[in-house]
């Protein structure tokens, strides 16, 4: 169970794509049509062998610009967990009574996103990929498209490190979460394959309950931080912020 994409909410799709590629040295690899069955846009931007979108209302009513109002603004929104069998999660997820929101099941990719408002605010998806013949399986991620590599950049930030949740009750979050995610809890954190983590903190600002910070993995901090300072977004030599959300510098 590894963590290998992370999504932001916004209000503004283009100015918050110019904000994460400028600030992490991103490039866009796909915009998925997919995702307007939703009323949305996006971009999906390698970082590395992981991936952070963002996800932006089109029309009104949809749960992403519900979400925002909510949270007060541009935000941390989704996670996405690789497993191994999305099939069988999912039918161990909802036999737990946690209600799944949307599904899909083709021969080559599998998910499952399960409901916030059963995960503590936080819209979760755990996502199985099975690579084609001759693909290598490490490559194969749908919801960046075929060619993301040619887009993945690693000189300015190189993956994805955790998600920080905030929440009324860490503790009790974190139980809900180790049981839906069959992991055990340390402290508060719940540890996933490839060194990722997720971690659970009392609630620090006025949004209430759900991402408060993405852990992005990095090569050129200073950089990061000499371009968050230009636009005001830098939180200390460890953090930035963008698209609403903090980032920690790993």
């Amino acid at each position: 169970m590894k963590l290998r994409q992370c999504v932001f909410v916004a209000k503004d799709l283009e100015s918050a794509r110019t904000e994460l590629c400028d600030t992490l040295g991103l490039e866009v690899a796909y915009r998925d049509p997919g995702v307007a069955k939703w009323g949305l846009a996006n971009v999906v931007c390698p970082t590395g062998h992981d991936f952070l979108e963002i996800v932006s209302p089109i029309q009104a009513g949809t749960s992403a610009g519900r979400y925002i109002d909510r949270r007060k603004g541009d935000n941390g929104y989704m996670v996405i967990l690789q497993v191994a069998d999305a099939v069988a999660e999912r039918q161990r997820v909802t036999g737990l009574g946690i209600r799944a929101v949307a599904q899909k099941d083709l021969p080559e990719y599998k998910y499952t996103h399960f409901h916030p408002s059963d995960t503590a605010g936080v819209l979760l998806s755990l996502d199985q990929t099975i690579a084609p013949a001759g693909t290598d399986p490490a490559l194969w991620w749908p919801p960046a498209a075929k060619d993301w590599l040619a887009h993945a950049r690693s000189d300015v930030t190189n993956g994805l490190a955790g998600v920080e949740i905030q929440c009324i009750d860490p503790d009790e979050t974190a139980e809900l979460w180790s049981r839906i995610l069959n992991r055990p809890v340390e402290g508060d954190i719940i540890r996933l394959d490839g060194d990722g983590e997720i971690r659970f903190v009392p609630i620090a600002d006025e949004r209430g309950p759900g991402v408060s910070a993405f852990d992005v993995r990095v090569v050129d901090r200073d950089r990061i931080v000499a371009v968050a300072k230009k636009h005001h977004k830098q939180h200390g030599v460890g953090q930035v912020e963008v698209c609403g959300c903090r980032i920690n510098l790993v």
